[in-house]
């Protein structure tokens, strides 16, 4: 026997809607736009998201473009060789070739610029020879010792004014080679 219930709002579904159980409501329009709206949303994020990991790591990749041309810095006028008569010259050898300082203090003797004491330096296997100056205002000095001797470039160093030496040549295997040596 079927047992009969009191009506209650739940019995009276207005005519049109079509439900198959209690909880389900009509679909309403539009729905599916709102669910495009945020997938298209994502995918903006997303390649936002991509778009900003390429310009972090684009310092380390490399795609083919071609390097930015950087202006050229102007170069630094450079002091004019002069000879120091009061400021003798130190002449180390930085080879295993013996003799070297000696021979090189003969070229800068015969030059005009003098030598004070030639000796061997603590390392022997210099390949470049330099000439050392200890205060920018020896420049012009040391371009005139280096101007006589074959293969020397200038540096300043301020290592050889704490010894009290302004003025140091020190001669590497490309001096060798080039006087025969």
């Amino acid at each position: 026997m079927a047992q009969k219930f009191p009506r209650d709002r739940f019995d009276s579904i207005p005519h049109g809607i079509e439900r198959v159980g209690a909880h389900r409501a009509p679909a309403r329009r539009g729905a599916g736009w709102v669910a495009f709206g945020w997938a298209a949303l994502a995918t903006v994020v997303l390649v936002a998201v991509g778009i900003g990991a390429v310009v972090v790591f684009n310092d380390r990749l490399n795609f083919g473009e071609p390097p930015v041309n950087t202006p050229t810095p102007s170069p630094v006028a450079a002091a004019a060789p002069t000879v120091a008569p009061d400021i003798p010259v130190t002449v180390l050898n930085g080879t295993t070739t013996s003799g070297l300082a000696a021979r090189a203090g003969e070229a800068l003797t015969a030059a005009g610029i003098p030598v004070g004491t030639t000796a061997n330096a603590s390392e022997n296997d210099l390949t470049e020879t330099v000439v050392y100056y200890a205060t920018p205002d020896l420049e012009g000095a040391a371009r005139g010792v280096a101007g006589a001797i074959p293969e020397a470039d200038v540096r300043l160093s301020e290592q050889f004014a704490q010894i009290g030496t302004p003025l140091v040549l020190v001669v590497g295997s490309d001096y060798a080679a080039a006087t025969g040596g």
